[in-house]
């Protein structure tokens, strides 16, 4: 922590050029920033692919295998080193989350995702050359690291630079960043697939992985920090210019940019004034929202979706595909899961969480239904070409569960962690959620094959009493929190702290109208006449010159040193 403290920056530069200012640096710096997340799904889809490769196997598992073998599951590769194989870059991912909780309150939001984006380049450099099972899982590991912070960071950033009324969207964008990225694995490792029997067949995915985690690292030395950080860390000034250039298209004294960074300004008062919430404050003060956080990414895990994707390759092979038709097929998956989150980015807002994750819930359970029992009748069936009418009625049933998911349980969680928590307690609060996806994350990818190997088809309806159970969690303890405020949210989950933080509210609400009223030349109000909403006319002679002034050191504040 020390350690992190003295390397706080003492100076920032904005280097993003001024043609994208306004919406273009906006919806950039969320695509973008949201490229870790694409690395990660991106990942998800490179090991499934790997895991039905002959070479793969012989050069990670030493045994020598045939397609034949592969695509009746007679690998003799045993199921718990598979699953140590596939689940270890998720305890790494879990240790990680936590430790960004401090590197992105103190190292600021975009320089958790430079460190993110460098981890996975190490990690990938690392996986592309792996002459053994050791390296491998050593790669996979500091992959962990490098997606646990950007899981953890990504979505506080998205939220802090997104317009109120727009938090869904954002979000979602997030997450379809995701899916493409393992759409755009599958493809790639059905592409390599025809190299074999040459290694480049399952290297080189981890080649397009390094680069795609190159561009993000680049991108950050672009990427704006977001306002509340700037504000909340002493760069005042560099706020309002950063808030200016993503909402207003640079325009500082634009009434409504005025009005926003004088909130943010209150808040960081208001903050200062209550202190960071701790550890303990977090379960005890914000109970419910910590039940929440938890538990929607617990269900995210448990309704089966790494159950489904890591080995996805393996669950169609099994099902009675070939292996290329079971990579062609794989690809076809992952667009329909990337086409899922179309409704979710521009209806959730308008719908509610509540009403996406209750219909996700059954239809999770009907599709994983419908799958579990079309492989109940595709495992009597013998190896072959019988097979195959199953198998297609499989491949339409995963298709639909892709879909609800994506659409559902896919985005919802990320963006309840990120939305639930107050200012005070909003870094610790999301490192929670995200540790609990990691530690599902892990449990689902570690039981998955030995379970499928037990149980077989029966599997899936172990999953299908989850998502019934996560229906009943969502209908009797989740708040509706689209349509509010953040800072609305406290009466919402029904907690005390809004009665204890009222006083405190009321003076971070004063000081931010007095710097809204010293920006507009206007003398100090009385505690009666306080509003936080200026007008055309409050936006006087003072304001104007100031904004004036800062349009004119923007040069100066862009060639400032920065913490890299």
């Amino acid at each position: 922590m020390a350690l992190f403290i003295s390397l706080r920056p003492k100076t920032y530069t904005a280097r993003y050029p001024q043609w994208m200012v306004g919406r273009p640096l906006l919806y950039m710096s969320s695509a973008l920033a949201s490229l870790g997340d694409a690395m990660f799904g991106y990942g998800q889809g490179s090991i499934a692919a790997a895991q039905v490769q002959p070479s793969f196997i012989h050069r990670m598992f030493g045994k020598e295998v045939t397609m034949a073998q592969i695509q009746a599951g007679q690998t003799g590769v045993d199921p718990f080193l598979q699953a140590i194989t596939v689940s270890c870059l998720n305890l790494t991912a879990l240790l990680a989350s936590f430790i960004a909780a401090y590197l992105c309150d103190i190292l600021g939001r975009r320089m958790s995702v430079r460190i993110g984006g460098i981890m996975y380049f190490i990690a990938a450099l690392i996986q592309v050359f792996a002459p053994n099972l050791g390296a491998l899982i050593a790669g996979r590991c500091i992959q962990g690291l490098g997606v646990g912070i950007l899981s953890m960071t990504v979505p506080i950033l998205q939220c802090e630079i997104a317009p109120d009324h727009a938090r869904g969207l954002f979000v979602g964008i997030e997450y379809i960043c995701l899916n493409i990225g393992y759409a755009v694995s599958a493809w790639v490792g059905y592409g390599f697939y025809f190299a074999m029997p040459s290694e480049i067949s399952w290297r080189g995915p981890y080649i397009v992985q390094a680069a795609v985690a190159a561009v993000l690292i680049v991108w950050t030395f672009f990427l704006p920090e977001t306002p509340r950080w700037l504000a909340q860390n002493g760069f005042q000034k560099e706020a309002l210019v950063t808030l200016a250039d993503l909402h207003g298209a640079g325009n500082v004294s634009d009434p409504k940019i005025l009005a926003t960074y004088a909130e943010i300004v209150g808040a960081v008062e208001f903050e200062e004034r209550m202190g960071q919430a701790s550890w303990r404050q977090l379960f005890t003060q914000y109970t419910r929202r910590c039940v929440v956080g938890i538990t929607c990414q617990m269900f995210a895990q448990l309704n089966g979706i790494n159950a489904i994707l890591y080995f996805l390759p393996s669950n169609l092979t099994r099902a009675g595909f070939t292996i290329s038709r079971a990579l062609l097929y794989s690809g076809a998956c992952a667009l329909i899961y990337c086409s899922g989150t179309i409704p979710a980015m521009f209806l959730i807002d308008k719908f509610g969480r509540r009403v996406f994750l209750l219909l996700g819930s059954c239809a999770l359970a009907a599709s994983l239904s419908i799958v579990g029992g079309l492989q109940y009748y595709a495992d009597s069936l013998p190896v072959g070409a019988g097979r195959l009418p199953a198998a297609d009625a499989i491949f339409f049933g995963v298709c639909l569960y892709l879909f609800f998911f994506g659409a559902t349980w896919g985005p919802g969680p990320w963006l309840l962690g990120a939305e639930i928590f107050p200012l005070r307690a909003r870094a610790k609060g999301m490192s929670l959620s995200t540790g609990t996806n990691w530690l599902f994350n892990f449990i689902v990818a570690f039981i998955t094959p030995p379970l499928f190997d037990a149980i077989k088809a029966g599997y899936y309806f172990v999953l299908v009493g989850f998502c019934i159970i996560s229906l009943a969690v969502v209908w009797f303890i989740y708040p509706e929190t689209a349509h509010h405020t953040l800072e609305e949210l406290g009466e919402v989950f029904g907690d005390k702290v809004m009665d204890d933080e009222g006083p405190a509210r009321e003076k971070a609400q004063r000081s931010a109208n007095e710097i809204q009223r010293e920006r507009s030349g206007l003398p100090a109000t009385t505690d009666s006449e306080v509003t936080l909403q200026p007008t055309m006319s409050s936006i006087t002679p003072k304001a104007k010159d100031e904004a004036s002034i800062v349009m004119k050191e923007r040069s100066s504040i862009v060639t400032l040193d920065s913490h890299v």
